[in-house]
Order: C-alpha cells, then structure tokens, then sequence
C-alpha cells in the first residue's frame, strides 16, 4: 500500500478520482499527489480524522498545502502513544520515489482531542470538507459511538458501507434526508480497490469542484 502501488491500482481499474485517507494522518500524500498527476488521475489529499469520542470522519482537502497544515494542527491532538508494529504494523512514510524514508512513532490510530462538534468548522478553515465515515458501521461512526446525529451538525455529505441500508438510516436520522450520501471502496489493502462503480458529477476535473459536489450533490 505505498503511494505509487494505490495510484498504480488505480489506473489499472480505470478510476478518475481517487482519494488517501490515512488515520490520522496525511504524511503520505506529497509521493500520491505526485504519482495521481503522473498517471492522470484526479488525487484528493485527506485524512480520516478520529475524533475525541473515536468518530471516524473523512477531511478531504482542495490542495496539498492545505491537507499538509490540517496534518501539522492534528498531529498536536494526537497523544504521545507509541506504536507496536508487532501489533498494529507499521507505519511507514514514504517520498516522492515511493521508497520508505521513516517509520512514524506514534500510534496513529487512537483518538486525537478533537471533538465531533468542532471538526466542520476546523476542516473549513483549511478549506476542506468533512463526510463522517462508515455511518452505519457498529464501530467508530457518529452512529455507533454517539448514538445520534447532533442537532447542531453542519456537514453535509456522510459515508456508509452498504447502500441497502440507506433507507432505514434516512428514516431513523431525518438529518441525513438534507445530505449527499457517498458509498466507495475504503481500502485498506490494494484488492479492495473497487471498479468504477460509484460516480461524482462535477462540472470541470479539479479538486475544488468535486469537493463542491460532493457538499452540492
């Protein structure tokens, strides 16, 4: 999973719009961006980000400038845990010739200090957008962990894993009527890249107007 190996994957599956979302991080999206403008695939830079309360949410970013500030700022929330690779592997960075430089130390799938509440309003100021990941999943999702959509939330697309259960989370979460619902790969292993099956209308190929699609529908 080195960032030349995932846009490479990709190109063969024919995809336009890729996006890498590391937990936490997005130290591996100088070599992606690099590797997604050779191959002439539209790379979105991003991060799943773990919220205080263990929420997995998306932030996808217009610019690698601006994903590489949202990392610096989060890397400051992020406890001072170190890593096992034993256990959880490891986790490697890598440069723009896809070659391991470092490992990361610490522990990068535990929960930043970051509340739910502030992340749209954090994510905006890098002019990004947040899509809370894998809604209906029993682990890690706003539904899961939190119990229920708060009445303040202002995001306006979410992810879930199975478009069958879409109805039934519509129905048990009216917020969820006023928002884009995404459904994609979310791969952590070069197999479970999907085919082009799931699309994006957007007017123009940038990374701002898909972003704004994805918000816009």
């Amino acid at each position: 999973m080195t960032p030349g190996n995932i846009v490479g994957m990709a190109a063969i599956k024919k995809l336009d719009v890729i996006a890498l979302t590391d937990h936490n991080s997005c130290k591996n999206c100088p070599p992606f961006m690099k590797y997604a403008e050779e191959f002439g695939i539209i790379g979105i830079p991003g991060m799943e980000l773990c919220t205080a309360e263990e929420v997995h949410v998306i932030c996808l970013f217009e610019t690698l400038e601006e994903a590489m500030s949202f990392d610096a700022y989060v890397y400051e929330k992020l406890p001072a845990f170190q890593n096992n690779p034993s256990i959880f592997g490891k986790q490697q960075i890598c440069n723009k010739e896809d070659e391991i430089i470092s490992l990361e130390p610490n522990l990068l799938i535990n929960a930043t200090t970051i509340p739910f509440h502030q992340v749209y309003d954090l994510v905006t100021k890098y002019h990004g957008i947040m899509i809370p990941a894998h809604i209906d999943k029993t682990t890690n999702s706003i539904l899961s962990n939190l119990g229920f959509i708060p009445g303040d939330s202002k995001f306006h697309c979410a992810e879930i894993s199975d478009l069958k259960n879409l109805h039934s989370l519509r129905r048990n979460n009216p917020y969820l009527n006023t928002c884009n619902i995404i459904t994609n790969s979310d791969a952590h292993y070069l197999y479970q890249i999907n085919e082009p099956d799931n699309y994006i209308y957007s007017e123009s190929r940038n990374s701002r107007n898909i972003l704004n699609a994805l918000k816009r529908g």
